[in-house]
């Protein structure tokens, strides 16, 4: 007899426990949430708005701009610049490697500037990466993570795009995509335009 109540005693109780794990992995993902939430606001918070920070760049061999081995970020005022922060290590980077380098191609006639930032990555393989995907506009290794860290980056790869005054007007992270970079473009060049 005294089985059988203790049956019956553990049977009521399993939906109880059932019922309090449900409540506790609600809880935990509502923590989470929370927590994602509060990192993304912090991203944004912390992130530079208005004129974008200078630095100067030491080009790889080979990725020159007009001639020179290295330019600062306020050589190329007046016109609209893409700044994307890439490595080689990074797998999203390759998914928008083509579409950087042909839509450079596309706008450098017009004006745009690109430019690529090396983040955490050894020269080699930094230059690897550039050889496979053919790109041919200016990159530079982030020595020191001293770019980077103006930029308060939140990872690879991130994209700045900043209108020919030098402010910045949208920060991409994750992968570009054509519709949203060849829109971003076309929307500073056309700011120029009218006001220039």
């Amino acid at each position: 007899m005294t089985e059988n109540v203790d049956t019956a005693g553990s049977a009521e109780e399993q939906p109880k426990r059932k019922r309090w794990g449900l409540i506790a992995i609600v809880l935990i993902a509502i923590a989470f949430v929370a927590i994602l939430a509060f990192g993304m606001k912090r991203s944004a918070i912390d992130r530079p708005d208005g004129v974008a920070p200078n630095f100067e760049m030491q080009f790889f061999n080979g990725y020159e701009w007009e001639d020179l081995q290295a330019a600062q970020l306020s050589d190329f005022k007046g016109r609209p610049v893409v700044l994307n922060f890439w490595a080689s290590w990074c797998v999203e980077c390759k998914i928008e490697a083509d579409l950087l380098e042909q839509t450079w191609q596309d706008y450098r006639d017009d004006g745009v500037v690109f430019l690529g930032v090396a983040y955490v990555d050894v020269e080699p393989k930094s230059l690897a990466y550039l050889e496979e995907y053919n790109i041919t506009y200016p990159n530079a290794p982030d020595l020191r993570s001293s770019v980077s860290s103006k930029y308060d980056i939140t990872g690879v790869p991130e994209t700045f795009f900043i209108d020919k005054e030098g402010n910045v007007v949208h920060i991409q992270l994750g992968p570009v995509s054509e519709t949203m970079l060849t829109g971003i473009i076309d929307q500073m060049l056309a700011e120029r335009a009218v006001e220039g």
